[in-house]
C-alpha cells in the first residue's frame, strides 16, 4: 500500500533531497510540499508528515500533525529531552500516531555516536567539538546533544566526566556534564570530534560529512519506520542493528536511491 507523504520545509536543501527520494520511490506518494508561507492544513490527508524546518516552529508542526492523526518523521534540530518527554506524554496510549525523531540521518554519524558511548566508560575526560556551515541556526547540534546524553547514560554509576573550569564561557556548553564546543563557519558541511583523555593517551572519534549522499540511506530507513510508528522513537540507532552486541547484523535493506545533485554538497544535515 502506498504511503502518502507531506514534506514541511520542502524548499530547503534537505527538503529538496527528501522530495527527490520520495518521488523516486514507488512505495510513497508525495501529496504536499509545504514552505514557510504554507498553511499547516495543507498536510491534511497525508499518512506521514516529514518535518524539515527550524527549531522555533518544529514543535507546532509536530503537534498539528499528531492532533490530526498524522504520523511524523522529524529531521529538525532542537528537540531537547524535555520536548521529547512532552511529546511522549501527549501520544501515550495512542496506536494511530507516532513520531520518529532523527538527530542525524547519516549512518556513519550514528556509528560514531555509538562508538563514543562504548568508549565513554573507559575515560573520565571527554569533550565534543562539532562544526557545521554558518547557516545552521542552532547550537550545539542535535547529534552532539544525543552523543553527550548517550555517553552519560553509558557512564551511569561512574559519575560525571572530568571537566575543569566549566564556569569559563570558553569552555563550551555542558550537555550531560560533557563540554560541547560548536563551530559555525564557511567551508564546513558537518563534522564531529569526540575526544577522550586518559593517562598518557587520547582517543578521538571523528565523523566528517562530505556530501548529501551520507543522508540518503538513513532517510529511507527512517521513513519506512515512520509509516507504522507508535510512541516516540529517537535516533537512527533505534531503527537498525549496529552489531555492537557481538552479533554481526545484515545491512539495512533500503531502496536504490538516485545520485545526489552537485548543488546538494552544501546541504544542512538535518541534525
Amino acid at each position: 500500500m502506498t504511503t502518502r507523504v507531506a514534506i514541511i520545509g520542502a524548499t530547503g536543501k534537505m527538503g529538496l533531497l527528501v522530495s527527490d527520494l520520495v518521488e523516486a520511490n514507488p512505495d510513497y506518494d508525495l501529496v504536499a510540499k509545504l514552505n514557510s508561507s504554507s498553511a499547516l492544513s495543507e498536510m491534511l490527508g497525508a499518512d506521514v508528515a516529514i518535518d524539515l524546518t527550524v527549531p522555533a516552529v518544529s514543535q507546532g508542526i509536530v503537534d498539528f500533525a499528531i492532533d490530526n492523526g498524522i504520523r511524523v518523521l522529524v529531521g529538525t534540530s532542537g528537540w531537547s529531552q524535555a520536548r521529547i518527554d512532552a511529546l511522549s506524554h501527549k501520544i501515550k496510549g495512542r496506536t494511530d500516531v507516532g513520531a520518529v525523531i532523527i538527530p542525524n540521518f547519516s549512518l556513519g554519524s550514528v556509528l560514531g555516536t555509538a562508538f563514543s558511548a562504548l568508549a565513554a566508560r573507559f575515560f573520565d575526560s571527554i569533550e565534543i567539538i562539532e562544526a557545521h556551515q554558518s547557516g545552521k541556526v542552532d547550537s550545539p547540534s542535535g547529534t552532539a546533544v544525543r552523543t553527550a546524553e548517550l555517553m552519560a547514560a553509558a557512564r551511569a554509576g561512574l559519575g560525571p566526566v572530568a571537566a575543569p573550569h566549566v564556569d569559563q564561557r570558553a569552555r563550551g556548553q555542558q550537555i550531560a556534564t560533557v563540554p560541547v564546543h560548536s563551530l559555525r563557519m564557511a567551508g564546513v558541511l558537518a563534522r564531529q570530534d569526540v575526544i577522550f583523555g586518559g593517562s598518557g593517551e587520547t582517543l578521538t572519534i571523528t565523523h566528517n560529512t562530505l556530501s548529501a549522499d551520507a543522508y540518503e540511506r538513513g532517510i529511507l530507513v527512517a521513513l519506512a519506520a515512520a509509516r507504522n510508528c507508535v510512541g516516540v522513537t529517537v535516533g537512527l540507532d533505534q531503527l537498525i542493528d549496529l552489531g555492537l552486541s557481538g552479533e554481526v547484523a545484515e545491512p539495512a535493506a533500503v531502496a536504490e536511491v538516485p545520485p545526489a545533485r552537485p548543488e546538494d554538497a552544501e546541504m544542512e544535515p538535518g541534525e
